[in-house]
């Protein structure tokens, strides 16, 4: 019997979509016993996971990105969320109020790539599967309502992403400085080993922050590191 939810509101109606059968009953098990979500079915692959989601319009579709052969997790997400969309738009014509199931994906991989394309085949969060039940919980239940849900690791890519986004790319002759920064060099140091001036150095220098929005050695080698903008 599904836990209700305390608050006395339908619980969260969840399709799984993992191509190992064990770890489909681990979550079977794991679901089964947060108050307020309710799991109506399962998929082992994303061609399975679209056709469920279509007839049994769950509320979220806990979805794996790797599902072995056939259609991926990407592929899936991206057809679950068109459908969703065009059975909302069909709602809104008739006057209803209507919205398909929101897709949470729950992998291993916390790749940049991994991420990007998840989020622009719309999922609306991605969650990494070492995380605590309470947070898968949350993660759940911010996803039912269309909330994003991003596990802190995939949180603070994203972040990232967005505040290099828009900036000047740092040229060839400013990635060298950048990387003889890390290292712990001085201007003169970097001046000798570059054969450049150290005004030319401290030019450099300037554009570099500003590029990066830092204003301090340590800050531009952080923000270097975290855009891995280091070879």
């Amino acid at each position: 019997m599904t836990p209700t939810d305390p608050s006395g509101t339908a619980p969260v109606r969840i399709l799984l979509c993992d191509d190992h059968a064990v770890v489909r009953a681990g979550l079977l098990a794991l679901l089964g016993s947060a108050p307020g979500i309710e799991v109506v079915g399962e998929a082992g692959g994303g061609e399975e996971a679209v056709a469920l989601a279509a007839r049994l319009r769950p509320d979220v579709v806990l979805m794996d990105l790797q599902l072995g052969p056939g259609m991926d997790g990407i592929e899936a997400t991206r057809r679950i969320v068109a459908d969703a969309t065009a059975v909302a738009e069909a709602g809104a014509d008739a006057g209803k109020r209507a919205h398909g199931p929101y897709v949470l994906v729950l992998t291993t991989y916390d790749t940049d790539a991994d991420i990007t394309r998840a989020i622009e085949a719309g999922a609306t969060g991605y969650l990494l599967k070492a995380e605590r039940p309470e947070e898968l919980f949350s993660a759940i239940r911010a996803a039912a309502e269309g909330r994003t849900a991003l596990s802190p690791p995939v949180a603070g890519r994203v972040m990232a992403r967005m505040r290099g986004a828009g900036r000047p790319a740092l040229t060839e002759r400013e990635r060298d400085i950048l990387g003889q920064l890390a290292r712990g060099l001085s201007n003169r140091e970097i001046a000798r080993a570059l054969f450049i001036s150290e005004a030319t150095v401290k030019t450099h220098l300037g554009r570099i922050y500003d590029k990066l929005g830092v204003d301090t050695r340590a800050g531009a080698v952080a923000v270097a590191k975290e855009q891995r903008l280091l070879s």
